[in-house]
């Protein structure tokens, strides 16, 4: 019996080897090409190397250089587009008075809107009147026709047969006292003007007399490399009389066409450190000349900018304004209060933070773009 078992086991083992040998194909014959699934995943493998290849020979140099193009194109803008906040805040309020036609409701709201636009009570007050009795004299009975008259009472503002060019000296370093609190703009100010300067073939060196501000040396080391411009520091907290000496002194000893002179961001209603920068300039004169002392007002200030030209103007002998901000403001007024109330021209505008933006000032171009 147990025999049988066996042999029955056997037999039983010996079919199943056959059957799994019957459906396994023979070996030495394996088909020619494999099935298509076998060979999908590896064409990518394949393929990839050519595909990475490729890649960084495929013009790329539009997308990757259109952010350094449009810089120089942001900076061509218009006045007007780059005035446009003050221009849109203005209009509207001079819409809305005009709007009721000339009576005098449209007279105390023409009013209202100068002084909204931080123009100055006392001038708005002064255009307002000016522009009635004119109005009244010459019968003008249309809108558009008292608009024009206006246009034409705030370009009076400014005395357009000033020269507002920058002054050079004749022979030696010219000087220019950059001068103005802190926030304003300042340090800004002089790289932009020394790339301007450095553009037009003229050698410059830059005085870091802000010797109290920590890192302001720093700032202006960074501008000067973007100028090309020559740096002449001290170690912090140095006097700033003794920076400027040894910096006119290079200056006239290579030469060089222009000195830019960083001061220090002081608060006007320090006297002490009012009085420390007409020492400033007195140790410049000594030695030669300052044909520029420029005050940088920042626009968004309003009418406390006319306080620091107040201070500024006795303590360094402004000559010209640097009105900086003017395209983050919607009060661009405060440069016609500037002049109509302190005779002080303005001489460049800051309208954006690229270096092509800061520009000549022109009452007529200004007054046109913020009435746009």
């Amino acid at each position: 019996m147990p025999e049988l078992l066996i042999f029955a086991a056997l037999i039983v083992i010996i079919g199943a080897v056959l059957l799994i040998a019957r459906r396994r194909p023979p070996t030495e014959a394996p088909p020619k090409e494999p099935p298509a699934d076998v060979i999908a995943p590896e064409r990518p493998e394949a393929a990839l190397p050519e595909v990475v290849v490729a890649e960084p020979e495929v013009p790329e140099a539009e997308p990757v250089e259109s952010p350094v193009e449009l810089e120089p194109k942001v900076a061509r803008r218009s006045l007007r587009e780059r005035l446009g906040r003050s221009r849109r805040f203005l209009a509207d309020r001079l819409s809305e008075a005009f709007g009721h036609g000339p009576n005098e409701e449209m007279w105390e709201d023409l009013e209202a809107a100068l002084i909204q636009a931080d123009i100055g009570v006392a001038t708005a007050t002064r255009i307002t009147v000016d522009l009635r009795g004119k109005s009244r004299d010459r019968k003008l009975t249309r809108v558009e026709e008292i608009q024009a008259l206006l246009a034409d009472e705030l370009v009076s503002l400014f005395d357009t047969e000033r020269e507002r060019a920058l002054v050079f000296a004749p022979e030696g370093p010219t000087v220019w006292m950059i001068v103005g609190v802190n926030g304003t703009g300042k340090t800004t100010t002089i790289g932009k003007l020394a790339a301007d300067l450095s553009e037009r073939g003229r050698t410059v060196a830059l005085a870091a007399a802000d010797t109290f501000r920590a890192a302001a040396d720093e700032q202006l080391a960074i501008w000067a490399e973007r100028a090309s411009a020559q740096l002449v520091k001290h170690q912090p907290g140095a006097d700033p009389g003794a920076v400027v000496y040894d910096a006119f002194q290079f200056a006239r000893a290579r030469n060089l066409d222009v000195l830019l002179v960083d001061t220090a961001g002081r608060l006007h209603t320090k006297t002490p450190l009012m009085d420390e920068l007409g020492k400033v300039r007195r140790v410049i004169e000594k030695e030669g000349k300052v044909q520029e002392a420029l005050l940088v007002i920042d626009a968004t200030a309003g009418q406390n900018g006319l306080v620091q030209a107040r201070e500024f103007a006795d303590a360094a002998g402004v000559t010209g304004v640097v009105l900086t901000k003017l395209d983050g403001t919607a009060k661009g007024g405060i440069a016609l209060a500037i002049e109509d109330t302190l005779g002080i021209p303005i001489k460049l505008i800051g309208v954006g933070e690229g270096l092509d933006d800061l520009e000549p000032f022109d009452p007529k171009t200004f007054v046109d773009a913020l009435l746009a």
